[in-house]
């Protein structure tokens, strides 16, 4: 462990942002990075427990506690190495996470004492990368397998590179202009700058992964083409679809998909931003017109997609930005009787969006609040939303006498996904489960050689869930690829090293210098 006792002596330290007057004018990541003593002391306060509740937590199983050990003893190589024996891809959990491990801590048992998992792990992986530590790790043999995977989101992008560091020949598809998925076009620059994710791209080309953006597998490319040239395919296309709001008044212009704005603004500062955007690999499409500046907001929903929604708002100059969820609001604190530790707690969290709509005075948030229908002007545009409280359980009627209106210039639906794109998975012919989604128990599909993974299998989760479902998938791709009759190709030598060891070793244990 740590420090012994450290955790009685030294007390949690959150993660710092930016002042919210101070952010709301720029792009730039809010989140401020500690110094090196600070954070060796956060690591300090692990107890290296016997049961380590924060790797059921984590669904990748980081190594938590042996990667906080080393960061104590200032050991940072080996902490990168303990870090990407597990997650492909820590500066995306680390940012983008809500850290399931550290509601997971046994120190978490007394609220709000966990260690800083999660800053931990960002400092750890933004150090490597400064040092020159995290570099191609290209594959010793070539098993001459070929893979399609179909979707370059995390999930894709975890499958696409240890498929690669197997030593298989893997082509990674993905119809934007660019590789990312949602962290590339949903996720803003506030929270993750774009140069971080291309970054992680241009590893996977140098260990031999073909990237082919702006390619629509099932229109560009033909599934038939697909089983033809490739031995395996992974879906990993995201769950898309999203939930939409039957309400009179629905068909008005300005009501949109959460999404559909979110991609119009980042791909609006990639055209604008020069210094910090990376190029996209192939042309953007033409620009589509949503804005929120000068227009009072309405967001529908209460998730990170919604808050995303009101930080764009906020920088683009909205006049003002109301978040609405249907729930009732959760308590303050965890309710035990609800979501006893280590589950994750429901409780109010007031998101990074949220702080800087109070601060500047734009917008609060609403919770027990239904939609009863929008209106709109002669031309056909929306200017108000009409509400009224909603009861507490499903299916959260209105409640008679609550009614009230709003202006509304611009309204985003912000309420979740239900499921796959299905077109796609129409012409592969492969099961799907009641929701919608892939049907692949154990990432095979019911059609020999298609694999899926992330939300496409499981529906709409967590980043670090789409890593975890990348890896796994990798996997069992891998097996199939070996398992296929002995008249493929030959497995030929074109370096030195074992591929089996992970993408930097074997996880070393954790001591004392």
């Amino acid at each position: 462990m740590g420090e012994i006792g450290g955790f009685l002596k030294i007390d949690r330290s959150n993660v710092d942002y930016r002042d919210p007057e101070q952010r709301k004018d720029d792009y730039r990541e809010f989140l401020v990075a500690k110094p090196e003593p600070e954070l060796a002391e956060q690591g300090a306060r692990c107890m290296d427990c016997g049961v380590p509740f924060c790797h059921n937590g984590c669904p990748l199983g980081n190594l938590i506690p042996d990667w906080n050990d080393l960061v104590f003893r200032h050991r940072w190589p080996e902490a990168i190495t303990q870090l990407h024996a597990t997650n492909n891809f820590p500066e995306f959990t680390g940012r983008l996470c809500p850290a399931p491990c550290e509601a997971a801590c046994v120190l978490e048992i007394r609220e709000g004492n966990a260690v800083t998992i999660k800053q931990i792990e960002n400092a750890i992986v933004d150090r490597a990368w400064d040092e020159g530590w995290v570099t191609p790790q290209p594959p010793a043999i070539d098993t001459g397998r070929t893979v399609a995977v179909v979707g370059a989101g995390p999930a894709g992008l975890a499958a696409a590179q240890q498929l690669r560091r197997g030593g298989h020949r893997v082509t990674l598809f993905e119809r934007d202009e660019a590789a990312g998925g949602l962290v590339r076009f949903g996720v803003p620059d506030f929270k993750i700058e774009k140069w971080v994710v291309e970054r992680r791209v241009q590893q996977l080309v140098a260990e031999g992964v073909e990237l082919r953006c702006g390619v629509d597998v099932g229109v560009d490319v033909t599934v038939e083409e697909l089983h033809d040239q490739f031995d395996a395919v992974v879906l990993s296309t995201g769950s898309r679809v999203p939930r939409d709001l039957p309400t009179p008044g629905r068909e008005l212009r300005g009501i949109h998909p959460a999404m559909d704005y979110l991609y119009v603004r980042n791909r609006w500062l990639a055209r604008t931003d020069n210094e910090q955007s990376p190029v996209p690999t192939v042309p953007a499409p033409e620009p589509v017109e949503i804005s929120a500046a000068g227009k009072h907001v309405v967001v529908i929903g209460g998730g990170d997609t919604g808050a995303d929604c009101v930080g764009h708002s906020i920088r683009e100059g909205a006049l003002s930005v109301t978040q609405l969820e249907l729930l009732p609001e959760p308590p303050v604190s965890r309710s035990d009787d609800r979501t006893p530790w280590p589950l994750w707690p429901v409780k109010l969290r007031v998101s990074y969006a949220m702080e800087e709509a109070r601060a500047t005075g734009l917008g609060d948030a609403d919770f027990s609040v239904v939609t009863t229908h929008f209106e709109g002007d002669a031309d056909g545009n929306v200017t108000a939303l009409h509400y009224a409280n909603a009861e507490a359980a499903p299916p959260f009627a209105p409640v008679e006498g609550t009614e009230g209106s709003m202006p509304a210039q611009l309204v985003l639906l912000a309420m979740g996904f239900l499921h796959p794109e299905q077109e796609l998975l129409d012409q592969l012919g492969v099961e799907k489960d009641p929701r919608g989604n892939v049907k692949a128990p154990t990432y095979e599909t019911s059609v020999s050689g298609v694999f899926a993974a992330g939300d496409a299998r499981r529906g709409q989760s967590l980043i670090v869930w789409a890593i975890n479902e990348g890896r796994q998938c990798a996997r069992m791709a891998d097996r199939y690829l070996h398992a296929l009759n002995a008249e493929q190709a030959e497995p030929v030598l074109v370096g030195g090293g074992d591929a089996d060891e992970g993408p930097d070793g074997p996880p070393q244990s954790a001591g004392p210098t």
